[in-house]
């Protein structure tokens, strides 16, 4: 199959063969990626879809519906295909993936594609669902190769390829006891080339990672890459193996929380889908910009307090907007590294000191920095050095307030058990502008006056 990036060439092609037959569209559908049409799915109405997954293969169509992202409404999708084909599909899909799709749907639509599923399939797919979708349960997939650890060699070799006919691939071997409790993982290569009739328990690696089902996403991605696994075993209490998260749907993981970490920073509620209306979007944005001009009216009542000043320095004027400005972008620099830092690491007291000290320190040189452009700039064109002064000040000190507040109130807000994404920017773009004009128009009274 030829491999390449969907591009606006390819959707004319096939739009345009959707209005033939449907002999023509299949063989065109035929060059293409079961990912590429799930893309060009973003772009095709729903009739469309339809008519699309019934021509294709039940294992091209279920990869297709897989690799749909969740604001395509793939569950949407699979209610409109005729029964027997949503059973062929969904039968054909892993159980993590159909179980992904299934759990978006309401209660009576999922009894009734389970019901038309044969029994195995539907009790693995009903115990996944009771998992909350953003932990390991909900990631996991209850197919995987295990073998008990009292098999000899040869035997473990038979067993391993009775399991594997039913399994597409498979990057590690779990490895069990008579009650199913986990102790390891062994590898396919040193099963291969032990010598003579060794015992399985005498190859196990049991020193590994594994999380509980309630074990948050986010965790077991940090697991995953930390340790650099393909996948990691999902065990009980009592270490009853469960099943198994692989590193594909952990890069969805990362994918997702990076994706909600930007929307959140950024104002932007994580319930806003990137592909919504207009509608959606100034529902999620409103209330968030209304928030944000409340705290604005607290700079305006600075400037108000100091409207003396500038009557008789109008002048200033023209450098509040770069105080405030600088001020808000070092904030935001401060904000995302922390963030950041706090998603990937439980950092301790003394950590989070060194980090608010750090941000102190960038602050303070970049506001010397950068003050001293200003300065320059105020002696060339306003010919007043105390000008300059007051404005290299106020943009130190601003940004020393930036640093500060961007690494400290989501320091803050995580002690306090609120998100520091979602909140942090409003307030600390309050801070930098509240005090970028207080510290300019302060000094400027002060100073100038």
């Amino acid at each position: 199959m030829q491999s390449f990036d969907l591009d606006k060439t390819d959707v004319v092609k096939i739009r345009s063969a959707l209005n033939g037959d449907d002999e023509q569209l299949k063989v065109l559908l035929g060059d293409y990626h079961a990912s590429e049409i799930a893309i060009l799915f973003e772009s095709l109405q729903q009739d469309d879809r339809e008519r699309i997954i019934n021509l294709l293969p039940v294992e091209v169509a279920s990869e297709v519906i897989s690799e749909m992202h969740e604001e395509a409404h793939p569950e949407e999708l699979l209610l409109l295909l005729h029964p027997e084909k949503r059973t062929e599909i969904v039968e054909e899909l892993d159980y993590d993936d159909a179980t992904d799709i299934i759990s978006q749907l309401e209660e009576h639509e999922q009894q009734e594609i389970l019901e038309d599923l044969n029994e195995d399939d539907a009790s693995n797919i009903r115990n996944l669902l009771t998992y909350a979708e953003d932990t390991a349960g909900g990631l996991m997939n209850t197919e995987f190769i295990k073998i008990n650890l009292n098999l000899n060699k040869q035997d473990a070799i038979v067993e391993l390829i009775r399991q594997s006919e039913d399994i597409e691939e498979f990057y590690t071997i779990f490895v069990v006891d008579d009650d199913n409790i986990f102790h390891g993982i062994v590898s396919l290569k040193d099963i291969i080339k032990a010598k003579g009739n060794v015992k399985i328990t005498a190859l196990v690696k049991a020193e590994v990672a594994w999380v509980y089902p309630d074990t948050d996403q986010e965790e077991v991605a940090r697991l995953i890459s930390q340790y650099n696994l393909t996948s990691i075993p999902v065990v009980d209490r009592e270490m009853h193996l469960l099943g198994r998260v692989t590193f594909d749907d952990v890069i969805d993981v990362i994918e997702d929380e990076n994706t909600e970490d930007i929307l959140k920073i950024s104002g932007v509620s994580e319930d806003e889908e990137l592909s919504g209306n207009w509608v959606e979007a100034v529902k999620s944005r409103l209330p968030w910009l209304i928030i944000n001009l409340g705290t604005a009216f607290l700079a305006s009542a600075v400037v108000r307090y100091f409207e003396p000043t500038l009557e008789k320095l109008a002048i200033l004027t023209a450098y509040m907007t770069i105080i405030a400005g600088m001020g808000g972008n070092a904030a935001t620099q401060a904000l995302a590294v922390t963030v950041r830092r706090i998603s990937l690491y439980d950092l301790t007291d003394q950590q989070a000191y060194r980090t608010v000290l750090k941000e102190f320190t960038v602050g303070l040189i970049n506001g010397a920095a950068t003050g001293l452009i200003v300065l320059i700039v105020a002696l060339f064109f306003d010919s007043n050095p105390l000008l300059g002064v007051v404005i290299f000040l106020a943009m130190t000190g601003n940004l020393v307030v930036a640093g500060v507040t961007g690494a400290g109130i989501p320091l803050v807000l995580k002690r306090l058990g609120i998100d520091p994404a979602i909140a942090s920017s409003i307030i600390i773009t309050t801070f930098t502008d509240v005090f970028g004009f207080f510290l300019l128009l302060g000094l400027a009274s002060e100073l100038l006056l």
